[in-house]
């Protein structure tokens, strides 16, 4: 009888890229994979520890998975793994924890793990090497693992303990991976890592020289690049994916706080100036790229004016939408220990007040391009007969199933009817 296999992952497109390589092992010894929640015999938890909320998420999931798979190896890994090794280690019904330096040797950790509550541990300075890892899937998008590890030092920010220090491999493994990855049938890729501007450190190359490389694998029509800090997206860049027929107009750049003072106690490389001069000159270069831009809200310090300056300059710019977070405290960081703590119900407030400033936004970027044709991939999932595709700038598109447009891209004319906000 086969075994059977389920999995979950929190947080980011680079764990999504990562668990789909570590179940790989799996599937390529014979096991089936099973949905997450059903009764399975090895279930594996690829964990986050961006805010406190994302850790309570990760311990549910693998309580969940203890739960719904009595008999199960409950397998955990991830970022929050790494930051909280014995505490999730100990969970009942827990295998074994694998940290990072052990994250990709699951499927052999399995073979000889029987004992429960095994912890297999490291510290992250021993954390050196570079696993390349891609998604595959029932996505038309695929996740390529580009980057891995931070040297920033942002004083809110538990990552760099998570994942160690920033690496990559060569540019011409990756775009063999691109190549793997177009084998595949996957039309778009989206381009992951942990602060990916930083890519070259380990190879003396640079991200301009990656998607360079990447721009000339014939048969990937589209890549996303995802979040790219604003002091590292260059003019050569974004010149660079304003002529290309593949890079996309889509930018996810994170501001996290309009206020210098602010963007100062958070140790951040930039300033609001510069972050503003950057957006105005992707604006022109292209008009109709899409900007996701993150947002930390309520940062211990943050006076009603700083707020201000964070609403007023996300309200003047083009943006398209803000994924906002709201502080939360982390252990071993720097702003743990900071004085001038907001309480959580001024923080929501604040909070309330950007999601409100997004939602009207979002709602005129789409309606700015109503009566315009776009090219529109669409994806397999099927939901009450309807099923979506995303414009090059991200606008989502909606139409009657039909098996026959999956992984396909058609040219779609933009209406109230078709635009799904």
């Amino acid at each position: 009888m086969q075994k059977t296999i389920s999995f979950h992952t929190l947080g980011c497109k680079l764990n999504f890229a990562e668990t789909s390589t570590i179940i790989k092992k799996f599937t390529d010894n014979g096991f089936v994979k099973v949905k997450f929640g059903e009764k399975a015999d090895v279930s594996i938890i690829n964990t986050c520890t961006v805010t406190s909320q994302a850790d309570k998420k990760s311990r549910q999931a693998i309580k969940k998975a203890v739960k719904k798979s009595e008999g199960a190896k409950v397998i955990v890994v991830g970022c929050s793994a790494q930051l909280h090794q014995q505490e999730l280690a100990g969970i009942e019904g827990v295998t074994f924890v694998a940290t990072a330096k052990d994250k990709f040797n699951v499927y052999d950790l399995y073979q000889k793990t029987e004992k429960e509550n095994t912890l297999f541990s490291c510290e992250i300075e021993d954390v050196n090497d570079y696993e390349s890892a891609y998604s595959v899937g029932d996505r038309t998008r695929s996740f390529l693992k580009v980057q891995d590890g931070c040297d920033y030092v942002c004083s809110y920010c538990t990552i760099p303990l998570a994942r160690g220090k920033s690496r990559n491999t060569f540019v011409k493994d990756i775009v063999n991976q691109a190549n793997e990855i177009a084998e595949n049938g996957f039309q778009e890729i989206v381009l992951t890592g942990v602060n990916i501007g930083d890519f070259g450190k380990s190879t003396n190359e640079t991200f301009f020289d990656l998607i360079k490389g990447l721009d000339k694998v014939e048969k990937i029509k589209r890549y996303r690049i995802s979040s790219i800090e604003p002091n590292l997206l260059t003019t050569e860049i974004i010149s660079f994916v304003a002529k290309s027929d593949k890079f996309l107009p889509h930018f996810h750049i994170p501001l996290q706080a309009g206020s210098d003072k602010i963007l100062a106690l958070m140790k951040r490389r930039y300033n609001s100036k510069l972050f503003k001069n950057k957006i105005l000159e992707i604006h022109k270069a292209i008009p109709d790229a899409f900007f996701g831009i993150d947002v930390i809200v309520g940062f211990p310090g943050e006076t009603i004016e700083d707020f201000k300056k964070t609403y007023d300059l996300l309200s003047e710019l083009p943006i398209s939408f803000l994924h906002i977070f709201p502080y939360s405290d982390r252990e071993n960081t720097v702003s743990v220990s900071m004085k001038n703590k907001l309480n959580g119900s001024e923080i929501n407030h604040r909070a309330a007040l950007l999601k409100k400033l997004s939602d009207k936004k979002h709602l005129e970027f789409y309606q700015k391009h109503i009566g315009r044709s776009y090219e529109v991939l669409f994806e397999s999932q099927n939901i009450e007969g309807k099923m979506h595709g995303f414009t090059s700038n991200y606008i989502k598109v909606e139409t009657i199933f039909d098996k026959n447009l999956i992984n396909k891209i058609k040219s779609v004319k933009l209406s109230e009817e078709n635009i799904k906000f």
